[in-house]
């Protein structure tokens, strides 16, 4: 079992960078396959993140690719998101999650508290 806590959220605005921390707490951290979710108000949650444990593959959504770079230090226990040129529709609350399996598909088992990222215009 793993505890996660996001850090990193504020108000940019459109063009700014930003980079979010994941903390894991937990014995095994190494081990999970770790993503990054959002939901923005009244929206549907959406997945634009995600690397694996083994070989650190990665996964991005198509309204983030090219933008946002997931990267983990396992040696921290923390997972990143490097967030560049944001646009007010990124605006929303951002989610780290882990998984013993994958997290490119499905609910993973533990979520962090979230952590609010604004951009206005």
């Amino acid at each position: 079992q793993v505890q996660l806590v996001e850090s990193g959220g504020g108000l940019v605005q459109a063009g700014d960078s930003l980079r979010l921390s994941c903390k894991c707490t937990g014995p095994t951290c190494s081990t999970y396959a770790m993503a990054w979710f959002r939901q923005a108000a009244k929206a549907e949650r959406e997945r634009v993140a995600a690397i694996d444990w083994i070989g650190g593959g990665t996964y991005y959504s198509h309204s983030v690719k090219d933008r946002f770079t997931i990267s983990r230090d396992d040696a921290k226990n923390t997972t990143y998101l490097q967030m560049n040129s944001l646009k007010p529709e990124d605006t929303a609350v951002y989610y780290c999650a882990a998984d013993r399996a994958t997290v490119r598909t499905g609910v993973p088992d533990y979520w962090g508290q979230g952590t609010q990222v604004t951009v206005s215009s």
